[in-house]
């Protein structure tokens, strides 16, 4: 698949304009191909209740499992000045989990796989059951 990332960080900027952030005041837009060539993407959507706030890459990940699944191949997420920003600590596992090692990233250094970004990532693969034990 050829990773079109103009578009792709064009998608985030645009559906980072429907973020609801009332309370930090940092919008912020996420946009992914999935390995089947759909273009997902998600907000942030915030909470007078700071703990359940949803960063964007959930709202991503949610539309990626409510379209039918899938894996993530490419990603790219901007804040208020379309400007890429990184992944919080959470929303790296929560990519990992979606599109593993080789997941692309678009980052402020530019674009680098899942495995650089989280390095030493735990995963599935660390709860299965090992033969033997």
């Amino acid at each position: 698949m050829t990773i079109d990332w103009d578009t792709l960080r064009e998608a985030a900027r645009d559906v980072m304009l429907r973020a609801y952030a009332p309370y930090s005041g940092f919008p912020v837009g996420a946009a992914a191909y999935a390995d089947d060539g759909r273009l997902l993407v998600g907000c942030n959507v915030e909470n007078a209740a700071y703990g359940v706030t949803l960063c964007a890459e959930c709202s991503l990940v949610s539309a990626l499992i409510t379209g039918g699944g899938g894996r993530l191949v490419a990603f790219a997420c901007v804040n208020r000045d379309g400007t890429a920003i990184m992944p919080c600590g959470r929303c790296r596992q929560l990519l990992w989990e979606h599109g593993g090692p080789e997941l692309l990233v678009d980052t402020p250094r530019g674009i680098l796989p899942m495995s650089d970004v989280l390095p030493q990532a735990f995963g599935p693969e660390d709860l299965a059951v090992r033969e033997g034990e």
